[in-house]
């Protein structure tokens, strides 16, 4: 299986998959091709939440606002999936979450030819790179009797003679929100971690899906049982489902990332909220019920 995900839209992921079918019969699935244009971070948070869904894979992920440039092409493996995109820290999170540990991520460097365009890598290097991996593993599938397990994965990387380890790729992390409990301390990293009441919780708007939803990086549960918080000094409902409140009414909701939403029934929350990717945003609970 390959995966296909980029911010290409339409006609140019057409491009890609008939690279890969003249190497390979693999099938080939698209996460999808209208990621944020140019921003390898949101990109990043999707493909960090839908590629686990998938047994072991090729994903070949294009999201590469510096094509053209002496930007590395990467190829990362995590257990026994396989990345293949640009170095320029999209695959890194994406790649954390497929694998066991971290000890079980290593990453290689493409050795990139006189592609044919200095601006469609997605065809020219990455396509034919997943197709190629794709083909060598199901090669290696073929003589185990049975799917590669990570050690094989490596091994079969580590063979391939366009690949060499990549000593220094670039990642990308994702902001920790700042939480502040009574007896005064601020707690980053684990954040759902610390003694006393959460008092308020400083975090960052991480990504706005096409609906309108606020993700951001505060744990579901922090807001999680509470009736109302009050979002950036707005009262807010929290609520589980967009139906508990009324259509056009402004709620606080929990994803199905695990993370706090701020979100409209049948509306928008981003413009209902004035938020935008990057924003900081601050939750305070508030002790008034329903």
């Amino acid at each position: 299986m390959i995966t296909l995900a980029s911010d290409f839209g339409s006609p140019y992921p057409a491009a890609m998959k008939g690279v890969i079918r003249r190497h390979t019969d693999a099938e080939m699935i698209d996460v999808a091709h209208d990621l944020p244009r140019g921003d390898p971070r949101a990109a990043a948070f999707w493909l960090r939440f839908v590629l686990p869904e998938f047994p072991p894979a090729v994903h070949c992920a294009v999201i590469d606002p510096g094509v053209g440039t002496d930007r590395d092409a990467l190829v990362v493996r995590a257990g026994a999936h396989v990345i293949v995109a640009p170095d320029n820290g999209l695959a890194m999170p994406p790649a954390r979450a497929l694998a066991v540990d971290e000890s079980d991520v290593e990453t290689w460097t493409i050795a990139v030819d006189d592609p044919a365009s200095e601006t469609f890598h997605g065809r020219d290097v990455f396509a034919p790179t997943a197709a190629r991996i794709r083909t060598a593993l199901d090669d290696e599938l073929t003589a185990s009797d049975g799917a590669p397990d990570a050690d094989a994965v490596a091994e079969t990387l580590d063979a391939m003679d366009d690949l060499t380890p990549a000593s220094d790729p670039v990642d990308i992390s994702f902001p920790e929100p700042t939480v502040e409990r009574a007896e005064g301390s601020e707690v980053g990293g684990d954040a759902e971690d610390g003694d006393g009441d959460v008092i308020a919780v400083d975090g960052e708007v991480l990504a706005i899906d096409r609906f309108g939803n606020v993700i951001t990086n505060v744990p579901g549960e922090l807001v999680r049982g509470r009736d109302w918080v009050r979002v950036d000094g707005d009262l807010t409902p929290v609520a589980e489902t967009f139906g508990a409140v009324d259509p056009g009414e402004r709620l606080v909701t929990v994803g199905s990332h695990g993370y706090a939403e701020c979100d409209v029934n049948d509306g928008r929350g981003d413009g209902a909220f004035d938020l935008r990717p990057g924003d900081s945003v601050r939750f305070v609970p508030d002790s008034v019920s329903l």
